[in-house]
This record gives structure tokens, sequence and C-alpha cells, in this order.
């Protein structure tokens, strides 16, 4: 990976974790795609390898990113879904030539498009993801982060379903600390004021 780029958040749902390519959505948003060749080490990293990748394929990945996102969005707050980034994902999740393929210690590995994988065909495995997990067909549910600046989409596969936190170790532990924080200054002010 390139030092000089922020550090991917992976998690163990692929559409998901693509969209959090972008972070800090209310706030300060960070952009961890921001050139095509970031995309190629993002792809890799998520077992969906490609050679290169163009300006115009990263436009469309970013498209479907935030149609994802969007879609998402509206499925974790029992919204419609607005019907662009719908038409988007399935426009990506036909365009692509990828199949599942079983490996000999039992797990799932995508081939994508034969000698001639690209782009659009490691994007299509991303929206057929995303489609299964708004569509409901998977064990959990679609959340929001918690965090007032992320506010990401994200799988929550716990027991009860009810996690805060996209990721425990970025947008948890922030607030955590700035409750910890407050709750310390309160005590400081209470104890300068007796």
């Amino acid at each position: 990976m390139r030092a000089e780029f922020p550090a991917f958040r992976l998690g163990k749902v692929l559409a998901t974790s693509f969209t959090a390519t972008l972070t800090e959505r209310q706030g300060d948003p960070v952009e961890r795609i921001p050139v095509p060749r970031r995309l190629v080490d993002w792809l890799a990293v998520s077992g969906l390898a490609v050679d290169s990748c163009t300006p115009a394929q990263l436009d469309l990945a970013r498209e479907l990113r935030e149609s994802i996102h969007a879609a998402a969005t509206a499925a974790a707050l029992r919204d419609a879904l607005p019907a662009a980034a719908v038409q988007v994902i399935n426009d990506r999740s036909a365009q692509g030539r990828a199949a599942a393929v079983l490996t000999p210690e039992g797990e799932r590995r995508w081939l994508l498009g034969g000698s001639t994988a690209g782009v659009e065909d490691a994007l299509s495995v991303v929206a057929a993801d995303a489609i299964s997990v708004i569509a409901g067909e998977r064990d959990g549910k679609l959340a929001l982060c918690a965090s007032p600046t992320c506010r990401a989409a994200f799988f929550d596969t716990s027991q009860s379903r009810t996690r805060k936190w996209c990721d425990m170790n970025t947008c948890g532990n922030r607030q955590k600390k700035a409750r910890f924080n407050a709750n310390a200054n309160a005590r400081e002010r209470e104890h300068r004021s007796a």
C-alpha cells in the first residue's frame, strides 16, 4: 500500500467496505481512493484484483460507491430507495463478467472476466454484494454510524443488532474519548466551584 494515502477501512461486507472508501462524510471527508491506482489497491485487498484503472473507471467506481451509500442509508432508515441509486447499482451489476469459484480450501473467490478482467467486472461483484445486503438476503441489518461526522452505512451482524459504530477502533473510540473528556471537564468544573 502507498503510505501517502489514508489506510483503508476494511470490513467483512464488501459493499459497505467499498462505501468506506469515503469517510467522515458529515465532517471533513476523507477520500481513500483519490487516484485510479488506489482503486486498484482497494480491489486487490478485497479479492478483486485488476491490472489497471482509468480515470473514467474511477469515476464509475465513485458513482457506484455513492449510489450504494445512498441506497444503504435509505434502507437503514427504512426510507424509499432512491431510484437513481438503484439504477446505477443494477447497471453496474449487469455490466460485469464475474463468477464465484470455490477453492480447494472451501473458500469463495471471484474470477473476473477471464484474461480481460477489468474494473467493470470487479464493480459488478461489489454491486451484486450491495444488492444482496440492501435486499435483506443476509443475516444482519443495515445501520448508520452514530458518529455525527461519519454517518457511514454498515452491516451489523452483532447478536443483538444494536452496534452503534461503523468501526470501534475509529468512530467508537473517538466518541468514547470525547465522552470521557467531557465528563472529566465537568468533574473539574464541579471541583473548582466546590
